[in-house]
This record gives structure tokens, sequence and C-alpha cells, in this order.
């Protein structure tokens, strides 16, 4: 029966039963070491000359072969306890050895941190780049990170609900990735900046309060903090303030720092609070970074943000009147408004605040939310201030503004930015550190070529043609 390297501490003197990877192996003469690997850490393995048979076969190991072995657990003596290995006081004498799989010399070094080492060719074996301790770690903690955020809701009687992937493109802010449908030639599905219409009908519904860990999309340029596809922790509540909302999340995430990263130190509980014109007047930024040290990678600085201008003058956005000086939505059109009154023209848009509260750390926007405009007509005026044709919003939002009128609850929520909490609290350069398998920073799945071409019978069956582009 299999044994982790992590519990060989209490089978001292017994024979155990491993398997995992060749991290290294060391040949001194008649002697052969090798430093075998598996999900729990490292241990030292020691062949001797005899039995011949067994240190032949040892012989041929090279690094990242896959092996079985069974061998006894045995104390170094003290001056050889490696005390930069959590197992370093133990070695395994080996009795036997199976080799389950060779493996071909590894185009990228897995024993190093990888900080060293070109992104493209880390992504392009992104399978033998997660080998490494430090992205293995992360996807553990990303685990353990993930289960606490769920205990924490659950025991709050929050139910989790998987949404749809497959839904209507609506203006909401950033460019859609849509999906082409075969059996309605040219109409399409658009994948989910996220999942914000399907929880607030699930206010409707009365489910009263929700969370999901959703996969979202965006087709907009990517950056350190921001990839095409993305993972948000979704949160939806009725019956409840703006204070209550901030609590619940705020709770959330001091719990969740106390127990998975003690050794973090929040600068100020409860998080302070600022409005969205003291932040750009202040701190040129709505995402300000408040930490007293900023070459602490420890101190974590939260901070409110609320009051966000309920439009915003742009040049560019979701607009009806996109491609020049326009008014857009600050936030998205589902915010409810100071006063939960609108005017009845656009001629001082800049003045009206909304229900919003963001979060910010260390500099960077990790969770944001606001009361929602659940007033069907409220809704509407909202986007015909904007010079949205009323029989456009009825086309794009008549499902929510006909839920809305079979009785809806005050409802309000949050998503936070999960990839990028934790980059911060892995004090990770960017998201791509605490994904699995991202993209490119230009985009691009370089393990399976994507995007990529397609055959012209799968075009046909979407009743779709390339066109070139012009020269």
């Amino acid at each position: 029966m299999r044994t982790l390297i992590k519990d060989i501490f209490n089978n001292e003197g017994k024979k155990v039963e491993l398997m995992g990877w060749v991290a290294v192996r060391r040949d001194h003469g008649k002697i052969i070491f090798i430093d075998l690997r598996d999900r729990s850490g490292f241990v030292q393995v020691v062949f001797l000359a005899k039995p011949k048979e067994l240190y032949e076969i040892a012989n041929k190991l090279r690094s990242e072969w896959v092996v079985k072995i069974i061998g006894q657990v045995n104390a170094r003596p003290e001056n050889m306890v490696n005390p930069e290995m959590p197992t370093g006081r133990f070695e395994i004498l080996a009795s036997e050895l199976e080799i389950l799989s060779e493996a071909k010399t590894t185009p990228i070094a897995v024993d190093t941190d990888g900080k060293e080492i070109g992104e493209e060719s880390r992504m392009e074996y992104r399978y033998l780049d997660i080998r490494r301790p430090r992205i293995q770690r992360n996807l553990r903690l990303r685990s353990k990170t993930l289960s606490a955020i769920s205990d924490y809701l659950k025991e709050r009687d929050f139910v989790e609900v998987e949404t749809p992937v497959l839904g209507a493109s609506t203006p909401e802010g950033a460019r859609d990735f849509l999906v082409p449908s075969r059996l309605y030639p040219g109409k399409f599905y658009a994948l989910p900046q996220a999942p914000q219409q399907y929880k607030q009908l699930l206010m409707v519904a009365g489910l009263e309060r929700y969370f999901q860990v959703a996969r979202c999309f965006r087709d907009e340029d990517t950056r350190g903090d921001r990839q095409p596809e993305f993972t948000q922790i979704d949160l939806e509540m009725s019956f409840v303030t703006r204070d209550d909302v901030m609590a619940t999340l705020e709770g959330l995430i001091i719990e969740l720092i106390q127990k998975v990263y003690p050794e973090k130190k929040i600068s100020q509980i409860p998080f302070p609070r600022i409005s969205y014109k003291e932040a750009i007047e202040k701190y040129k930024s709505d995402k300000p970074d408040l930490r007293k040290d900023k070459n602490d990678p420890n101190e974590l600085a939260f901070v409110w943000v609320i009051d966000h201008p309920f439009y915003e003058w742009t040049e560019d956005g979701s607009s009806v009147n996109a491609g020049k000086g326009h008014w857009d939505f600050g936030h998205n059109p589902f915010s409810m408004p100071h006063g939960e009154n609108l005017p009845d023209n656009s001629e001082n848009l800049s003045d009206i605040k909304a229900y919003q509260y963001d979060l910010a750390l260390n500099g960077y926007e990790v969770a944001g939310g606001s009361i929602r405009n659940h007033k069907p007509e409220l809704l509407k005026k909202a986007f015909i201030l904007l010079g949205y044709d009323e029989s456009v919003v009825i086309s794009k939002f008549g499902h929510m503004l006909n839920a809305f009128s079979y009785g809806v609850p005050p409802h309000g929520g949050f998503a936070i930015g999960f990839d990028r909490l934790m980059m911060i609290l892995l004090n990770e350069p960017n998201i791509r550190e605490v994904i699995a398998f991202p993209k490119t920073g230009d985009a691009r799945d370089l393990m399976t070529g994507a995007p990529s071409e397609v055959d012209k019978k799968q075009l046909e069956e979407l009743h779709l043609e390339i066109k070139k582009a012009k020269k």
C-alpha cells in the first residue's frame, strides 16, 4: 500500500512503498542517491551496490522518471541530516525498484522557481511547469482558499448554484466572446462576462442567498492582472442594505486571512471607507494603495471605495454612441442610483451616484458590487438616458423587466476577482502564476495552439465564412 513521503515520520524502521518522480540522481561510486518527489514532498532514497540487480536498475534512472520504490525508513546520522528538506532527518534504504515511466530530458527546468525561464516556454510546457514546487504550492493554496470561502458562505445559509455559460449578448461594459449557433443560422450565444442577470433572477426566484465560483469571459486587452477567462466568486443577497453586503464580504475576507494566511497582517479592521471622489482627489486612483510599508509582502491594506458615479463620460464603451465622446455606465447597468431615482433628462448625469462599493487591496481592485436596481421602470430609464431606444432595452433585458414585475425583493451583491486576490496573497507578479492553465500575456494558449483555425466543414455547419483582411 502506497505511503506518501510526508508520512514517513511515523514509519521509522519500517518498510514503505513510495511512488513519485525522480527529482535528482547522484552517483557516488558504489552508492546511488535519488531525491524522490511526490505531491507531499521530497525524500532521499539510497541504493547500495548489492543486490546487484537493484543497483543496475537504479543506475538507469534519470530526472523526471516515474518510479515505485519499496524500502526501509532509516534515520540519518546526525552529521548527514539535511536541514533544507522537511524529511531531511530520514532516508529510504531501497530494497525494490520498479520503473513506471521513463521521461525525455525536459525542455525547461522544473527544479527552480521558474522565474528565470521565458513565459512562452513555460506556457508551452505548462504541464511540466506545474511540477515546480512554487506552482504546486500556489494551486494547493488556491484550492484551500476556495474551500474556506465556500465553507464560510454555506455556514451562513448561502446556496451554491451554477448558472449558464451560453447566454445572450447584452451591453455590460466589455466585448462579449460570441459563439455562433449551428441550429439557428446567423444567431449567436455569448459567453458570460459575469453571471449578473442570472444571480439577480435567483433573487426573484426566492433563493435569497446565492454564491458561485463562476467562470467569466471578456474579450478585452490583456495585462498582468487580467485574462480573457477568469474566476469570480459571485454572491447575491435579498432584503439587504449596502452595509449588510459589505459586512458579509469584510467578514469573509478577515476570516479567510486568519485561517489560511495567518502570516499576513491586515492594516486596519474594520476596513476604512472613502468615497470615490476622495480617492481620486487624494490618491489619484479609485483603487488606492494604503500600505504603510509597500516593501512588506505580508501587509494587507484593504479599503472600501464607495459612492461611485452612476454615469461617466468616456471615449469608448458599450453605449449606442460608442466611437465618440459620450456618457456610459460607470459600473454596470443594474446598480441602484442614490435616492432610487433618476432625472428626466441627461443634463446633469455627472451628479448621480450609485450604491456601489469596491474593495481595493494594495493598489488593486479585488472585489466590487452594488445594491441592484430592482425597479423595472427605473432600470429601463437608466438605459434610455444614454440614448438607447426603449425597444432595444426591451429586446436586450425584457426577461429581466418581466421578471421584476412578479415580486422582486430589494437585493445586492458582489463579486471577488479571485485570480487577482490570489496573486496578491501569494506575492506573485501576475495572475498567470496562480492559474493552472493560463493564456499568455497576448491571450494565446501555446500548449494547445489556441486560438486556431478550423476546417471549412465546421465553418459551413455554423453558416460562417472567413473574409481575409484587406492589406
